[in-house]
C-alpha cells in the first residue's frame, strides 16, 4: 500500500480505498514547507507498506485548505485516525516510525475507544472522500 493524496492521480485509488472495509485510515496532517513533515514522509510511507490493512492519506493542510477545513494543526506532524468513519485518534505525533506504528497497532486492537475530536476532524472522511469523487 502506498500513502494516497488529493491529486488527480490518486483521487480513483483514494476513493476505492476510503469506500472498502478498511481497518483504519491514518490521515497525516502536514505542510509543504515543514522540515518535519518532509522528513517524516518516507517513514510514513514505509508504515504503510507495513500495514496494508490500513490505508495512508498525506493531507497537506494548506494546499488541501478545502478538506482539512477548521482542523486545527498546532503542530507537525499530526495524525487523525479514523475506523468506520469515526474518529479514533487526533493529536500531534512524534515523526518517529516506531512510534507511529506502535499508535496504529494500538488501535487495530482496540475494541472500541473514545475520543473527543473537534467536529472539523469528524467531517475529515467525508470530505476526503467527496474530494476523491468530485
Amino acid at each position: 500500500m502506498t500513502v494516497l493524496t488529493t491529486s488527480a492521480a490518486d483521487r480513483d485509488a483514494l476513493a476505492r480505498s476510503l469506500n472498502e472495509a478498511s481497518q483504519l485510515v491514518v490521515v497525516s496532517l502536514c505542510a509543504a514547507w515543514c522540515d518535519t513533515c518532509n522528513e517524516f514522509r518516507a517513514g510514513f510511507e514505509r508504515i504503510a507498506s507495513a500495514r496494508p490493512q490500513c490505508v495512508f492519506v498525506w493531507l497537506d493542510i494548506e494546499d488541501d485548505a478545502d478538506i482539512a477545513g477548521d482542523i486545527d494543526v498546532e503542530n507537525f506532524p499530526t495524525l487523525a485516525v479514523f475506523r468506520d468513519g469515526r474518529p479514533a485518534y487526533f493529536g500531534v505525533s512524534l515523526p518517529h516510525e516506531s512510534t507511529v506504528l506502535r499508535l496504529i497497532d494500538a488501535l487495530l486492537q482496540a475494541d472500541e475507544f473514545i475520543i473527543d475530536a473537534p467536529a472539523a476532524v469528524a467531517a475529515l472522511p467525508k470530505a476526503l472522500l467527496k474530494a476523491a469523487t468530485g
